[in-house]
């Protein structure tokens, strides 16, 4: 496995087995919070600390793979595409350019 956090090797390591996705709903395994979690997100930002484009990456492929997932389930109410966006890809762009951030801009 590469540790790097870099290339497509990055984009396929798991969260910790704590707080992975249940699919098809989307919850967490272990909290049963909308993944990602506020858990998932932490270990997420750490273990993309150094490729921040990577984890963009990794999450809106998680977010196409959670719009089919919940259209499947009912597609009458797959819930507002908008709130998964915000769920999926939100969050890194506000940790990136919140307050306290680590991360260079």
């Amino acid at each position: 496995m590469n540790t790097s956090g870099t290339g497509a090797a990055a984009q396929e390591r798991p969260v910790p087995a704590e707080h992975l996705p249940l699919r098809p709903l989307w919850l967490c395994r272990r909290c049963g919070q909308p993944w990602p979690c506020g858990r998932a997100r932490l270990a997420l930002v750490a273990e993309y600390r150094d490729n921040t484009v990577g984890l963009f990456v990794y999450l809106a492929g998680l977010l196409y793979e959670a719009i089919e997932d919940l259209h499947r389930l009912n597609p009458s109410a797959a819930g507002n595409v908008t709130d998964l966006f915000d769920r999926f890809l939100g969050w890194p762009a506000r940790h990136r350019g919140g307050a306290g951030s680590t991360t260079p801009r």
